[in-house]
């Protein structure tokens, strides 16, 4: 039999013989990858709910690389550099934030066929999700103890809960640069949730009202007030995805669901950034 021969080809030179080479597949892991799926039941909707929140671990993955990339980036006053990956941060989180729209395509009862087989699994559970909030300053606990069964995820989570934060490294950049910054905030133990406080408010409320003299910084806080309201843009779209799939039913993983997504769409990593706005 001859080989069939695609005519958009003529004339290149592709390479068919991977005996002794490394394929794309290879390269990416796609035998792991796509063999990941592993439904409960039979329902057809089972893979959509899998995979969507499958992407979405990668993409946050990927996140949490950046985030710490660019806080070591301005721990070396390294803005540049900072600026080009937390661009990044914000297209991922767009990336984020459409997801949501793919799995609202399943209905209530699409969702009730395969609900009962997830057990106490849920969202809710996701370590890289508390792994982003940690390197934005938001450090809670919680997610310690569901990991305390697996080493190597607590591991991951106690060391971002360890390291400052973006926020912390900011913060100092700020003081670097001049501006007065409490000393109980600059040595502040990184392991606890951020609070606000007044004289970081008026160091970026000065750095805003002179944006030419201190461009960096100011272009610095820009790029992290645009993380923060695409994640809130990310919590509003998880929240109202729920509620047309399983209206205030509990989650699967004990908390309140809807109401408790409600809740946290207003939490804010960065106080200072919005509260200086109403001043202004």
């Amino acid at each position: 039999m001859s080989e069939f021969q695609d005519e958009s080809l003529k004339g290149e030179s592709v390479k068919t013989d991977f005996s002794k080479d490394m394929t794309y597949s290879e390269y990416l892991g796609l035998d792991k990858v796509l063999s990941a799926q592993h439904t409960l039941t039979d329902a057809h909707d089972e893979k959509l709910f899998i995979i969507v929140h499958q992407v979405s671990e990668l993409w946050m993955n990927l996140i949490i690389h950046e985030l710490n990339s660019a806080s070591d980036d301005i721990k070396s006053d390294q803005y540049k550099q900072a600026f080009k990956k937390l661009a990044r941060v914000g297209n991922i989180q767009k990336q984020l934030i459409q997801v949501w729209e793919v799995l609202s395509t399943m209905t209530p009862s699409d969702y009730l066929k395969f609900r009962d087989d997830l057990g106490n699994s849920s969202g809710f559970q996701s370590f890289q999700n508390r792994m982003i909030e940690y390197s934005l300053g938001y450090k809670t606990t919680h997610a310690l103890k569901i990991y305390e069964k697996d080493p190597n995820i607590y591991q991951q989570l106690k060391t971002q809960l360890e390291r400052p934060s973006i926020y912390d490294e900011t913060i100092k950049a700020v003081h670097r640069a001049g501006f007065n910054i409490d000393s109980e905030v600059l040595n502040r133990e990184v392991t606890q949730n951020y609070m606000r406080n007044d004289s970081v408010k008026e160091a970026f409320k000065a750095i805003y009202l002179q944006s030419d003299a201190y461009f960096e910084l100011y272009e610095l806080l820009e790029k992290l007030t645009d993380v923060e309201d695409r994640y809130s843009q990310w919590r509003f779209r998880h929240m109202k995805t729920v509620q047309r799939i399983i209206g205030f039913k509990t989650g699967t993983g004990g908390s309140s669901g809807v109401n408790y997504l409600k809740r946290v769409i207003d939490q804010n990593f960065f106080p200072e950034l919005w509260e200086l706005r109403t001043e202004l």
